[in-house]
């Protein structure tokens, strides 16, 4: 090898490390032009129009359906150019719940979230409690296993509503005879759409939606069975909103417990103090 003066060995050794920085920008930029070129065509969101429908066939419970959130949205991926695994999908947290049933002056049964509802946490997850943090993993994602050499362009859609049973009864007592006589929920979601690289846990949040549910029922318990409950509000819920800028996910809202493991059925009488009757399932 001939003998380089020692100025021409350090232009070289420049030359080298601005040609590996370039590399590594020309990775860098790729990565974020894939990012970036991820796009949604068409998001819509909705709560049907028609109001809560209430089910007293049983002489146990009372039944209420609320009516569906559905989101949909059709995704643009661009090709992926290497070996690595892209899910495209819908995530679900729960921001505020309010949920009490009442039983006149005796007291009142309420289902609680206590880390939501002490500040502790912003959000809890509302995972299907199997598929973290996706809210499901049929019509709710998508995967794109790369190398692509297409763009890739597909549909995914999600569904919720509340259909729960309410116990006539006190439900601390040993006793059948109905005592309910009302029932007031109001909850809150965030939905977002996300695009996550499984090798490196890389997410980018596509879009965001936010929506409520809310509900009235006012109950006579002395009325025969299949007359006592009458909705009272809202007949209609609030539509949905299609946020224009993004929010942040919290990462309560991507890890174990989800909503309905962590919530806990509490008996908060009119004397005396608060009972569990049913404590969370999250451990």
């Amino acid at each position: 090898m001939p003998n380089l003066p020692q100025d021409c060995w350090s232009v070289l050794g420049i030359a080298l490390v601005l040609y590996a920085m370039g590399c590594i920008q020309s990775i860098s930029c790729k990565s974020k032009v894939f990012r970036e070129s991820i796009s949604v065509i068409e998001v819509k969101a909705s709560i049907d129009p028609v109001p809560t429908s209430i089910d007293e066939s049983s002489s146990v419970v009372l039944r209420y359906r609320t009516p569906h959130f559905r989101a949909s949205a059709q995704v643009l991926v661009p090709p992926i150019p290497k070996k690595e695994t892209w899910i495209v999908g819908w995530i679900q947290a729960c921001s505020h719940m309010e949920f009490y049933n009442h039983y006149g002056e005796q007291g009142m049964s309420s289902w609680e979230l206590p880390d939501l509802q002490d500040g502790k946490i912003q959000a809890i997850s509302d995972s299907d409690g199997v598929n973290y943090p996706w809210y499901g993993n049929t019509t709710e994602t998508c995967m794109i296993v790369g190398p692509t050499r297409k763009e890739s362009k597909f549909n995914i859609s999600m569904n919720d509503n509340f259909y729960p049973s309410v116990t006539w009864a006190v439900p601390v007592s040993e006793s059948n005879v109905a005592k309910l006589t009302s029932i007031y929920r109001d909850q809150s979601f965030t939905t977002w759409l996300v695009a996550t690289n499984m090798a490196t846990s890389e997410m980018v949040t596509l879009q965001t939606i936010k929506w409520r549910m809310r509900l009235g029922i006012e109950v006579n318990p002395s009325r025969p069975l299949g007359q006592r409950a009458t909705l009272r509000q809202p007949f209609a819920q609030e539509q949905p909103q299609v946020l224009s800028k993004n929010e942040p996910i919290p990462p309560s809202a991507l890890v174990k417990p989800n909503a309905n493991d962590a919530q806990v059925l509490m008996w908060r009488p009119k004397d005396g103090p608060p009972l569990v009757v049913i404590p969370s399932k999250y451990r």
